[in-house]
């Protein structure tokens, strides 16, 4: 071989070595997660585990390690599925058992503190327990929940990859989260890293429909002493709704219970939840980009910090009456004014019979004055099935009083 013909094949293979990789969006991870083939990554599934084959690949391609288990990236847990919803979840083998896997990745930059940055993205298969979607089996593709907050979590990989390295990264794509927070629960019991060495956990779960307002839930305020003062130092203009509880729906509450101080990212409910409805194209990109900027400037104010201190909160769960009717509305858990706002109607329950609109507010039901949630709840808690009271709501400024039967 001449000269010049062996340069060109260098030339030729170097070039190719060192060809840039396909640029991936965060809209591309969701879009992808959230489609119809996947079939809404139920648990267990053969779709969830292209969904699990996805994130690695994703993972491996951003530069990750593996930091599942056997030098790969999976951590599979198996367990019997619940017949009693009152019982716990037993892990093992045997039959009737179902497969979850856990998706994870690590940023090693050698310092003695790590950041623990988790999203699930297992979701309700063809609906089923769980499901608000009366109309038999569909796909539910979870867009907002939660290839929304996987989308977020690649992109901070992408991120925190070479830049903020005062700390190490650990990435997680839960599996089983709406079967009961099942991989949070397994990894925190059978961590692939020294927990010790944790410093705080970020959960990411439905943070694709930001509201035109701006209004971001954020949970777990009060589990380290200066999560208060880091949110509102570091916020670009979100209007912050803090909450101080570490025990939720939500994986964050896992780490929490092991002691970790953690933080719980959430754009609020909507009327496509735990629906065939909840799709990628109703999302909001911008906005998801936003709170991945924003929890990136969180980590980069903690980057030279000592270890957070831990505190425990009050289970705000504890609090929550029992019932034994429901109206029928999907509250907006975001609404700071007074009263309890209806962001969405169930057709055919009592609250669509009674003419209530998505938009009301419930300011008043039974005897009782509703001037926000936990009073809500607590309103509702007395009554029992086929029982009639009043409900009055503020439309548009104008009270109307309505007859409810449960």
């Amino acid at each position: 071989m001449n000269r010049t013909l062996l340069f060109l094949v260098v030339i030729l293979f170097l070039s190719c070595k060192t060809e840039k990789k396909k640029s991936v969006s965060l809209k591309d991870d969701i879009v992808f997660l959230a489609s119809d083939s996947l079939k809404g990554r139920e648990t267990g599934t053969p779709e969830e585990l292209i969904a699990a084959n996805y994130i690695q690949e994703r993972m491996e391609d951003i530069g990750l390690q593996p930091q599942g288990n056997a030098g790969t990236y999976f951590q599979t847990f198996t367990f019997k599925p619940k017949t009693d919803p009152h019982s716990e979840v037993r892990y093992g083998t045997g039959d009737s058992t179902i497969t979850g896997t856990n998706v994870i990745g690590y940023i090693d930059n050698q310092a003695d503190k790590t950041v623990i940055i988790g999203a699930h993205y297992d979701h309700l298969g063809m609906g089923g327990q769980g499901s608000l979607y009366a109309e038999g089996k569909a796909i539910h593709n979870g867009a907002d929940d939660n290839a929304s907050g996987v989308g977020v979590l690649l992109k901070l990989a992408e991120r925190l990859k070479d830049s903020v390295t005062g700390s190490n990264y650990l990435f997680i794509a839960f599996s089983g989260e709406e079967m009961g927070l099942l991989g949070s629960n397994y990894f925190t019991k059978n961590a692939t890293i020294d927990l010790s060495k944790a410093n705080y956990m970020i959960n990411m779960d439905m943070v694709g429909r930001l509201r035109e307002n701006k209004s971001l839930s954020i949970s777990g305020t009060g589990t380290a002493p200066i999560w208060g003062q880091v949110l509102n130092s570091t916020n670009p203009g979100f209007n912050l709704v803090l909450g101080e509880s570490g025990v939720g729906p939500s994986d964050h509450t896992s780490f929490y219970l092991q002691d970790i101080p953690v933080l719980h990212f959430f754009t609020g409910q909507h009327e496509d939840y735990h629906k065939p409805s909840d799709d990628s194209p109703k999302l909001n990109y911008e906005g998801m980009e936003m709170i991945t900027d924003y929890i990136v400037t969180i980590i980069e104010e903690l980057d030279d910090d000592a270890k957070l201190s831990f505190r425990k909160t009050k289970n705000e769960s504890e609090n929550v009456p029992r019932f034994k009717v429901a109206l029928g509305v999907m509250p907006d858990y975001l609404f700071e004014g007074k009263g309890m706002r209806i962001d969405g109607v169930t057709e055919g329950r009592p609250a669509s019979k009674a003419g209530l609109q998505k938009g009301d507010v419930v300011i008043q039901l039974g005897d009782s004055t509703v001037v926000d949630m936990m009073s809500y709840m607590r309103a509702l808690s007395v009554f029992e099935e086929r029982s009639t009271t009043t409900v009055i709501v503020d439309r548009n400024g104008k009270k109307i009083e309505a007859e409810v039967q449960f």
